[in-house]
């Protein structure tokens, strides 16, 4: 039975949302492409929508890109086989995860030079930082470890044993809690950000070898992209698998825009987002497929523009930028 408070919640978004109600259903298309000179080596991405800036991972360094502009601006260099980036503009430093040399990276933001090095568990590949505790945390391949660490003085405060390889993780700091799926598993773990410790295991079936995943914090909600094409929507609250919809083949990120309740999920294989608009406590929805370039298998969002970016390898390296249609 849904309790009162729940569906109230529910009722309030719907009226809360109506100024974008249209916005939320419309199409997305293609905006703009932002060259990236070099190679196609890339992996996650991340907006700072205050800055208007996007982070691009790439190869050994992290492009800054000027998205006013539509141009590289910058980099931060030295960071081998970086995967991740994370942000903490109040803080004004980036941290990013050094695959290849089992670190992370802290970087002055107005700078964009390293300040110091951590080092973590095997294959650092998703980076977050926790504001509530003010912590960072890496979430290790290899190792299937996160490593914490101090932002300000790099000091690892602890490395947790997560029982499987991570791939992708949220925080939800009202909760306590970071949600982390585990590929090898088809599960997510669940870590109290206070104790350090994993308190749940949740099995996302029907979804198998979850790779990316987007929150919804107000309605307590997880958006994971499964390798059987499917994008599982779960209880962040009980582990409950809530509803499914289809996907296109080679999910590698997901995100979610809190404005529009819409779910995006990227499918580098065969060249499509799903967007599906999350309707209801346990419905969810494909509004459109978008079609987009083979390869394009990572992605994030601006939660301001509502813009998504995604780099796309071929004919040339670049960031694809898709936006809404006008209402």
């Amino acid at each position: 039975m849904k309790t009162i408070s729940s569906m109230l919640a529910w009722s309030l978004l719907a009226m809360s949302t109506a100024t974008v109600a249209s916005a939320a259903d419309a199409s997305y298309h293609l905006i703009k492409e932002i060259p990236v000179p070099g190679k196609a080596q890339w992996d996650y991405l991340k907006v700072d929508s205050e800055a208007h800036r996007l982070y691009l991972s790439h190869g050994t360094k992290v492009e800054v890109i000027d998205l006013d502009k539509g141009a590289v601006v910058g980099a931060i260099d030295n960071t081998p086989g970086v995967h991740g980036i994370a942000l903490a503009p109040k803080l004004g430093r980036a941290f990013t995860s050094n695959g290849q040399e089992n670190k992370a990276s802290i970087v002055d933001l107005k700078t964009l030079k390293t300040v110091s090095k951590v080092t973590t568990g095997a294959n650092p590949d998703c980076i977050l930082y926790e504001s509530t505790q003010n912590e960072v945390y890496t979430f290790n391949g290899k190792g299937k470890s996160a490593t914490v660490f101090d932002p300000a003085s790099g000091k690892v405060i602890v490395t947790i044993d997560l029982g499987g390889k991570p791939e992708f993780a949220n925080a939800d700091g009202a909760a306590g809690r970071i949600y982390v799926n585990l590929e090898d598993k088809s599960e997510v773990a669940v870590i109290d950000i206070k104790t350090h410790k994993v308190i749940n295991h949740w099995p996302i079936a029907p979804g198998e070898t979850a790779s990316g995943m987007a929150i919804d914090l107000e309605h307590h909600r997880l958006f994971l992209g499964c390798d059987n094409k499917k994008m599982v929507m779960m209880d962040s609250t009980t582990g409950k698998v809530l509803a499914t919809v289809p996907i296109g083949a080679g999910v590698d990120a997901n995100a979610f825009d809190p404005g529009t309740q819409l779910a995006f999920s990227s499918n580098g294989e065969e060249g499509t987002t799903t967007i599906a608009k999350e309707v209801g406590p346990d419905k969810l929805t494909v509004v459109q497929t978008l079609k987009t370039v083979v390869g394009a298998r990572t992605m994030t969002l601006d939660p301001v523009s509502h813009n998504i970016y995604l780099p796309a390898p071929t004919p040339f390296f670049r960031v694809l930028v898709y936006g809404m249609d006008k209402p």
